[in-house]
């Protein structure tokens, strides 16, 4: 897959085989709730890898290992050192790439954005759509590379003020719980995973801050054009 990389675009990245490979020339700083390798943690690199169907997922080795899967995939597409993967059912030619920039920072944003099992916080646990709902593919991940050098807080910070900007998009844009019964605040297995750089320092990142206004920004622009690609994905493929 020919990915289009945009003007100064900084992150190197490709996609191999269904799957996102995002490098670093030198570990970094990143929180996450990956299946593998979340929390914070030091990393050199972090896959998003695309499944091709939810029982190919079942069916597979990914099922019952998928940590040790993703840290042997992440070896065979080059990545030495530590890595943070995620999984999707999103198809990689809905990968979204964001880029802002203000005031010295920089956030460059990779959207996977599916709600087939969104949820509206608090929602009783269901893992599958009532028969009467159509499915579509679900999970978002939002992965965000930035330059700023973000302390331990504003890595909290940062997931929490990416979460609020997706849950605010998914409400503007009418998208509802699996049963149909209240507006979503997301998916099931949403994942947010934030690279901290080593440019300017933040102590902060909160939505007064300028690095959260950019991480606000843009989540919102690559959630609503991830919404976008796939319900065009999903015409053509009817």
């Amino acid at each position: 897959m020919k990915v289009c990389i945009p003007a100064l675009w900084r992150s190197s990245f490709r996609v191999i085989d269904r799957t996102l490979v995002v490098a670093f020339p030198s570990s970094r700083r990143i929180i996450s709730s990956a299946v593998h390798g979340g929390g914070i943690v030091r990393a050199n690199g972090i896959l998003n890898h695309q499944v091709l169907t939810r029982k190919s997922l079942a069916e597979s080795d990914r099922a019952k290992d998928p940590s040790r899967y993703l840290g042997e995939l992440a070896t065979r597409v080059g990545i030495s050192g530590r890595c943070v993967g995620l999984m999707t059912a999103v198809d990689m030619r809905c990968l979204v790439l964001k880029r802002v920039a203000s005031e010295g920072f920089w956030i460059e944003g990779f959207f996977t954005v599916g709600v087939m099992n969104a949820v509206r916080a608090g929602d009783p646990i269901m893992t599958e759509p009532p028969k009467n709902r159509k499915p579509h593919i679900g999970t978002i991940n939002i992965i965000l590379i930035m330059n700023a050098r973000l302390s331990s807080a504003a890595m909290v910070n940062a997931v929490g003020v990416a979460t609020e900007s997706k849950t605010a998009m998914l409400l503007d844009e009418g998208i509802m719980n699996m049963s149909g019964t209240h507006l979503a605040t997301g998916t099931g297995t949403d994942v947010v995973a934030v690279v901290s750089g080593q440019g300017p320092s933040c102590r902060y990142s909160g939505t007064h801050t300028k690095i959260g206004e950019l991480i606000g920004l843009v989540v919102s622009e690559g959630v609503k054009e991830g919404l976008k690609k796939n319900r065009r994905w999903k015409k053509r493929q009817k």
